[in-house]
């Protein structure tokens, strides 16, 4: 019997009900990957309210399922919330990828301070070994602004940017080049 390969996947802020949040890209995922990998979609804490020391518990609990290689992957808050624990917790890799999708960054612009999110100067050299880094943003997003992921080419040089046209945050209908990266694995 084959073990299929897992991936975690974190949702974003807001309401996570039917047709919101992360929900749409949650089913298309379960579709395109159905049959060759487990994906796990925890509901984190609170999601409307989200506090990062119950969104780290959470995690915490989450990588104790793990088995070794799996894929990582953060909408949103969800990836920076990703970002935040793996660079801050002890964790088991090597991690063959980390797929963070329109993904804000803490404290880059009035805006957008949320300070327990926010992660350290250093965050980058702490990261455990992970083969792949991608950054997918729609150029015109419409919630977190495609200067957030100019920044995160910064601070995250060797990472590989997926530029997306359009101004989806959500992408309510999937995200075909995130499924085909998964594969690829």
């Amino acid at each position: 019997m084959e073990v299929k390969k897992q991936v975690l996947f974190i949702h974003s802020a807001g309401p996570q009900g039917f047709n919101q949040g992360s929900s749409g890209l949650i089913r298309f995922l379960e579709k395109e990957l159905d049959g060759d990998f487990e994906l796990l979609y925890p509901e984190m804490p609170d999601p409307e309210n989200p506090v990062y020391t119950d969104w780290k518990d959470q995690l915490a609990v989450e990588f104790t399922k793990l088995r070794g290689g799996a894929i990582l992957a953060g909408h949103s808050l969800g990836g920076s919330a990703l970002l935040k624990f793996l660079s801050e917790e002890p964790v088991k890799g090597p991690f063959p990828a980390l797929f963070l999708v329109a993904s804000p960054v803490w404290g880059l612009e009035k805006d957008w301070k949320k300070e327990d999110f926010t992660l350290t100067d250093d965050f980058a050299t702490k990261l455990p070994e992970i083969s792949r880094i991608v950054l997918f943003h729609s150029t015109g997003d419409n919630i977190v602004p495609y200067t957030h992921l100019e920044k995160y080419t910064e601070l995250l040089p060797s990472a590989a940017v997926k530029s997306l046209l359009g101004d989806s945050h959500l992408f309510e209908k999937g995200l075909k080049e995130l499924s085909e990266e998964m594969k690829s694995l």
